[in-house]
């Protein structure tokens, strides 16, 4: 016949030596105690812990304890959950022998995955901060790709910036006392109107560089390209 109380209290010794600065007995009757389960730290100190509380049963160990989950620190729901049916899945596969010892050994171990995978979320969330960066940079350092669309658009604010320093310097012109220029007398002061424009930009002291790396499909634009029946004197002389 098992002599269930020995074999208890032989454990209950052995626990007590193996686990001394975390073993506390809560009661003997029936005999309930804890055991604090702390894992190894991680990469920046960072460690899990779960305190474990076992209550044993008349006829243990032919017959599981009780435990729980007395208290932790940094499980998650999902953590908690995992080391209970640990537990449980421990408890049947050792049946008829003392297993404190052997559940104890079990949820050390998971607590230690535990850190693993925390670590390893650590260093996935580094290198997507990093290839973040590097991406931040990579754009900042290569600037905006110019396609068509967003060419046109700058063209078009462009052009109006062109015209409103015109108008600026056609007022100050006329304040201090010049004569206003019809439209062919403004053509026949400077024949070529894109180097008006960027002599404005200078003037101003706004110096236009561009990359031509960054143009995409450009000649799509047929910038270069001139009407040969185009006459700018003919348009001039329309407005007289």
């Amino acid at each position: 016949m098992t002599d269930y109380a020995e074999e208890q209290r032989n454990e209950l010794e052995a626990i007590e030596s193996i686990y001394p600065d975390s073993f506390t007995v809560l009661s003997d009757e029936p005999t309930s105690f804890t055991i604090t389960v702390t894992s190894v730290a991680g990469e920046h100190g960072e460690t899990v812990e779960a305190t474990l509380k076992f209550t044993y049963v008349k006829k243990y160990p032919d017959e599981p304890p009780l435990w729980e989950i007395h208290s932790q620190e940094n499980l998650e729901d999902s953590d908690v959950e995992d080391i209970l049916t640990l537990l449980q899945q421990q408890a049947e596969e050792n049946l008829g022998v003392v297993m404190i010892f052997i559940l104890v050994t079990a949820v050390q171990e998971k607590l230690n995955e535990i850190v693993d995978v925390m670590k390893n979320r650590q260093e996935e969330e580094k290198q997507r901060r990093e290839r973040e960066a590097e991406e931040a940079e990579k754009v900042a350092f290569q600037g905006t790709v110019v396609t068509i669309e967003n060419f046109l658009v700058w063209k078009a604010k462009f052009e109006l910036e062109m015209a409103e320093l015109r108008r600026k310097r056609q007022k100050e012109e006329e304040q201090a006392g010049k004569p206003k220029l019809t439209g062919k007398q403004l053509f026949e002061k400077d024949h070529n109107l894109d180097t008006s424009d960027i002599q404005f930009l200078e003037d101003t002291g706004n110096n236009v560089e561009v990359d031509e790396s960054l143009f995409q499909d450009i000649e799509d634009l047929d910038l270069d390209e001139e009407d040969p029946d185009f006459d700018p004197l003919e348009m001039g002389s329309d407005e007289d």
